[in-house]
């Protein structure tokens, strides 16, 4: 019998890949499926990004590199 590969669970996380102003990337960003699709598609994900940044560079103490592209990672 053939195995079955396991359908993407609608919960659960999506994976982005982040391209910044500086030309340093951030690969496999964690943002979770719920707040996903719809008419913004993807977009959602930006503003989560940009936050999850702002947090981690509140607490390294340095500015927040501004996000230039964001795009899913391959599966």
């Amino acid at each position: 019998m053939a195995r079955r590969t396991p359908k993407a669970a609608e919960n659960g996380y999506a994976l982005f890949d982040i391209l910044y102003a500086d030309g340093s990337r951030s690969s496999n960003r964690r943002v979770p499926r719920s707040i996903l699709g719809g008419l913004d598609g993807d977009e959602p994900a930006r503003r989560v990004s940009e936050e999850q940044d702002n947090t981690i560079a509140e607490k390294a103490g340095r500015p927040r590199i501004p996000i230039k592209k964001i795009t899913r990672s391959p599966a």
